[in-house]
């Protein structure tokens, strides 16, 4: 009779944990809906904003199991503040430094939910060659059947503040730079 009981247990643990594996969907990041933008004070007088225009990456999500992945690559070329001359600066040594490091990348396996709706997402940041924790808090999620694309799409907007003295991206805090900066993040994956 043990022997039975044991026997059901693991076949029923094993289905579970089946059932619960094949919920989890893959998604394509859709560039055309998807914005990762940078905001930084300059002299406290106004904020300076720019937004990187390619990138690309890959969501795992399981709802039901309330856990997911994200690997998004950035292209710290396509850097684009609406001022040609900026732009180049934001590309130098001084900040991005595109020729050394060509890609941002955002790495995470932690997602943390408030009820069916992903709240944060916990991952490793790296930028000039160089690793940190980030924490990207949601401010709004959904997930929807798309009318045109005729497949579900997950997204959300996520933020959080970051001290980018962290990656060694310092320059200007001598002149009184504040070394916070402000990511917010618009992203929308496709599901495959």
């Amino acid at each position: 009779m043990r022997k039975s009981l044991f026997s059901l247990l693991v076949v029923a643990a094993a289905t579970a944990m089946t059932a619960g594996a094949a919920q989890a969907a893959n998604y394509a990041i859709d560039p055309t809906h998807t914005f990762v933008t940078f905001e930084i004070g300059h002299f406290g007088a106004t904020t300076n904003r720019a937004r990187f225009d390619k990138k690309q990456g890959t969501v795992e999500f399981d709802r039901a199991a309330k856990n997911g992945k994200v690997d998004i690559t950035i292209d710290t070329t396509s850097v684009n503040s609406g001022t040609p001359p900026f732009d180049k600066h934001l590309q130098s040594a001084d900040l991005f430094d595109a020729a050394k490091h060509p890609t941002i990348k955002f790495v995470s396996d932690k997602f943390s939910f408030n009820g069916d709706k992903v709240s944060e997402v916990t991952g490793q940041l790296t930028l000039l060659g160089k690793t940190a924790p980030v924490t990207l808090k949601a401010t709004q999620f959904n997930c929807y059947d798309s009318p045109m694309l005729k497949r579900e799409v997950c997204g959300g907007d996520f933020e959080t503040t970051i001290d980018r003295t962290q990656w060694g991206m310092n320059y200007g805090v001598e002149w009184g730079f504040p070394k916070n900066v402000r990511l917010v993040v618009q992203i929308e994956a496709v599901k495959q």
